[in-house]
């Protein structure tokens, strides 16, 4: 967008435009960053501080950002040393975020060039409204690109409760690229139990803690990439065991401060939802194992079993445990019996993937 044509904050009808923190962590991003910073300095909504945290690229990124760094002052880059993945780059930047509210946008990702102007109109329709969530487009190809499937009862414009959005959100029926109160997003920065999925868990507990979410038509490109880290085929995959596990704790230690409102019903949904994850990830291994090594099946027993040991049989909702291959035996080898003749039978009725 020329620059002639981008709109201030009083333009587009905000009387206090607060300053909009935009965060992006980068790794070896320098095939798609110009497309994502080029978004972000193109918006009609100006008053941004676009925050650039580089985890030790080893391709050009860091250049790059240095370049845009040069020739606009909203833009602040900061590296890391090391690698330590996504969530770390994203907490680093987060230290130092000035704005109000605040959003992430992945390095390979970009905004639509009226997508903050869009979102903080309709933050600006009630003051309780915490969380904006992005109309989510995901982006395979110049002629494929869609809207995120989200739930049939959530339609544009709709303003929901914080407990709403969190309960939607856990089987992703609303997805989680969103703008939220900058004071929100410091109390519960990203969580860095694992490189991959515990960013699910920030998401949650964000929307937990709004008053109300609103669904804006500000669009946000997601670049799929059918061999990323979370769609390969990798022992990984196990890793969301574990982040789901961290949620748990953090929840629980929640109820233990006395800051979790409903606690028995927010414990009880997730703890059905967690255990939907192991059976799940049993079936991930049973359709995969044989591509994994030794080492790796190995690994991923370990997970599956640590998941198992540590479920609150009591809080999950009995619709789905007495359903065959979901009923939560106490006995680990029993479970795991069982599974594999639910799975068996289950492939052979071609519901298998």
């Amino acid at each position: 967008m020329d620059e002639n044509q981008r709109k201030t904050p009083q333009e587009i009808g905000q009387d206090d435009f607060p300053l909009v923190t935009i965060l992006v962590a980068v790794y070896n991003s320098s095939d798609y960053l110009h497309d994502c910073i080029d978004s972000l300095l193109g918006q009609t909504y100006t008053n941004l501080e676009i925050i650039c945290v580089d985890d030790a690229s080893t391709d050009e990124s860091l250049s790059i950002l240095q370049d845009y760094q040069k020739k606009d002052a909203r833009v602040k880059v900061l590296r890391l040393e090391r690698n330590q993945g996504q969530a770390v780059a994203r907490n680093h930047g987060l230290e130092t975020a000035t704005g109000g509210w605040i959003a992430t946008v992945d390095s390979d990702d970009w905004l639509a060039e009226d997508a903050i102007e869009k979102t903080m109109k309709a933050i600006a329709e009630d003051r309780e409204i915490d969380a904006a969530v992005f109309q989510l487009m995901e982006f395979y190809g110049a002629d494929n690109c869609h809207p995120y499937p989200m739930s049939e009862l959530l339609k544009e414009g709709m303003v929901i409760t914080g407990r709403e959005a969190f309960d939607l959100c856990l089987d992703w029926q609303l997805h989680g690229l969103y703008m939220v109160r900058a004071d929100i997003h410091k109390d519960f920065p990203f969580d860095t139990t694992s490189r991959l999925y515990s960013d699910d868990n920030t998401t949650r507990l964000h929307y937990l803690h709004s008053r109300k979410v609103v669904l804006t038509d500000g669009q946000y490109f997601y670049r799929k990439h059918g061999q990323s880290a979370t769609n390969a085929i990798s022992v990984n995959r196990f890793l969301y065991l574990e982040a789901n596990l961290s949620m748990k704790r953090q929840l629980v230690e929640e109820v233990n401060n006395g800051t979790l409102v409903d606690a028995d019903a927010v414990l009880n949904r997730y703890e059905t939802i967690r255990w939907l994850n192991i059976v799940d990830a049993c079936w991930y291994y049973y359709l995969h194992r044989g591509e994994f090594t030794a080492e790796e099946r190995k690994t991923a027993n370990i997970a599956i079993k640590k998941a198992f040991d540590s479920i609150e049989r009591r809080r999950i909702n009995p619709k789905i445990s007495r359903k065959f291959g979901y009923y939560p035996f106490r006995s680990f080898p029993i479970f795991r019996s069982v599974e594999k003749i639910y799975f068996f039978l289950r492939k052979i009725l071609g519901r298998g993937k």
